[in-house]
């Protein structure tokens, strides 16, 4: 699970679809589920949950 507290993160899955978690938004990221890659431009504080 991850919490955005600062910043925004930007994730985009292997099949093209990218979304934007920003301040106080929320996401669940599972094993064996679409494959992933997440940055940001002026960075980001998150709580996560592993």
């Amino acid at each position: 699970i991850l919490l955005c507290i600062e910043g925004e993160l930007n994730t985009e899955l292997k099949d093209g679809r990218t979304f934007t978690l920003t301040t106080g938004m929320t996401y669940q990221v599972a094993d064996n589920t679409i494959a992933h890659r997440s940055s940001t431009k002026n960075g980001a504080k998150l709580f996560i949950v592993d």
